[in-house]
């Protein structure tokens, strides 16, 4: 997919406006799947199967506190370690390591949605496009 670059934007569900972290999950989600999930956070984490964090698949859901309070941040694990999300005002869709330390400090745990698991929705060596803004 090519939503690598897409702006963060609070409340965004689109990718020509912007997405915030649960807002990217969800149009993922709808557009792969037709599955609708809620759109925050811990609502989604509500919603999904709990999972062992060791048998993550490509498509599964990661949960971080980011603001003082549990399932406050949600990406899309994506294999190898690494899960796309749109992080926070002044960034964008993006790929990191869960497996830092900031993100390890803050992992809530891993949700699995009720459909099959996704393939990765960005390949890894893909460039980032530019968005308009």
């Amino acid at each position: 997919m090519g939503l690598l670059g897409v702006p963060y934007r609070r409340g965004g569900t689109s990718e020509n406006t912007g997405f915030d972290c649960s807002g990217f999950v969800r149009h993922l989600y709808e557009q792969s799947f037709g599955k609708l999930l809620p759109h925050r956070a811990a609502e989604q984490a509500k919603v999904t199967e709990t999972i062992d964090p060791a048998e993550l698949k490509p498509g599964d859901l990661v949960f971080f506190n980011t603001m003082k309070r549990a399932f406050s941040h949600v990406g899309i694990y994506v294999g190898d370690g690494k899960f796309i999300h749109s992080p926070r005002a002044g960034k964008s869709v993006q790929v990191d390591d869960m497996r830092s330390a900031y993100w390890q400090k803050r992992f809530n745990g891993a949700r699995r949605v009720d459909a099959p698991a996704a393939p990765s929705p960005v390949a890894p060596a893909q460039s980032t496009p530019d968005h308009k803004r």
